[in-house]
């Protein structure tokens, strides 16, 4: 590849989930099969049926969703690095995952091995889903005001009960997580503080608030178990928004990151501050260049979710110019 431009590996978390995914790009890549099927004999189940071909309600189960998208984003990466061996690691800085993609980050950058990450998530899934019953915590994202106001928000709506930021995505949306009834008083009041919409999430659990305390001591215990490296190269963490390369402060981020807000905005502008030029989303969906769009519009931004976009995104680069997601 001739262009030169710097470039950051972004992965996408939650909410990119869908029946299909990584289906095209295992049918044309070897490597992204590969992937699948380490995931598949890792966990003991066919993860790539249900990928595949759902059902959708199986996959929507948190337990499923965060080892598929893992496994999804890290068999796209496996063809990108194959189509285009001088991009991954030659041209990329650094890497950034939004709360469950930092996994996928720390694997992507040798820190973290595949089985190891796809079985941790896994259980991480099984921890949130289980800390809180089924209809007693909720998230929603508030659009159109700053983080200031939804934390005064927050503070006003929780009486006595957990509610906070737990997303920071972009200047104007933040996504609040907490118990059902402090979230639902948080949105009567969004709406008579000037937010342009309040929107419900479809998640089955409040995830990066204290009510996942006891998923974060579970999860803790695995950790300090976990094989993991200093990182090839820095991968950004969604508590502190620093890059590391220490083994040690990676398996730290990860266990925090449980009751811990996602700070993506801050993510993005460090991005900008260590040179990078250029994202690349990799995984389902393309949630994450869309944020950086509102957050960091000067910054390329490219995607790979399937076979099309993979070939797309590996030409654009190629001639180092500026694709606008």
């Amino acid at each position: 590849m001739t262009g030169a431009s710097r470039v950051a590996l972004v992965f996408p978390g939650q909410g990119s989930q869908a029946v299909g995914m990584g289906r095209s790009a295992c049918a044309q890549h070897p490597e992204a099969r590969a992937v699948f099927e380490r995931a598949d004999t890792a966990l003991g189940f066919p993860l790539s049926g249900v990928c595949f071909d759902g059902p959708e309600e199986a996959l929507r189960l948190t337990a499923t969703t965060q080892p598929a998208i893992l496994t999804t984003s890290l068999a796209l990466l496996a063809a990108l690095r194959a189509t285009a061996p001088d991009l991954v690691p030659g041209r990329v800085v650094c890497a950034a995952g939004h709360s469950l993609g930092e996994y996928s980050a720390l694997v992507a950058a040798g820190a973290l091995d595949l089985e190891d990450a796809v079985r941790t998530v896994r259980r991480r899934g099984e921890y949130m889903q289980e800390a809180v019953p089924a209809g007693q915590g909720a998230m929603a994202a508030v659009l159109g005001v700053t983080l200031e106001v939804v934390e005064r928000l927050c503070r006003e709506a929780a009486h006595g009960e957990v509610l906070a930021p737990a997303n920071h995505n972009a200047p104007d949306q933040t996504v609040v997580s907490g118990t059902s009834a402090a979230v639902r008083r948080m949105t009567l009041l969004a709406r008579s503080r000037g937010a342009r919409k309040v929107v419900d999430l479809p998640v089955s659990a409040p995830f990066h608030c204290a009510l996942m305390r006891p998923a974060q001591e579970r999860l803790a215990a695995d950790l300090a178990a976990l094989l993991m490296r200093d990182a090839a190269f820095p991968v950004i963490n969604n508590v502190s928004a620093l890059p590391e390369t220490a083994a040690d402060r990676h398996r730290e981020a990860l266990s925090a990151q449980m009751t811990a807000p996602v700070r993506w905005v801050e993510t993005v502008l460090r991005l900008k501050e260590m040179g990078v030029e250029a994202i690349v989303e990799v995984g389902p969906g393309k949630v994450l260049t869309g944020l950086a769009k509102r957050i960091a519009p000067d910054l390329a931004r490219h995607h790979v979710e399937d076979a099309d976009s993979l070939r797309a995104t590996v030409a654009a680069l190629s001639g180092d110019t500026t694709v606008r997601a």
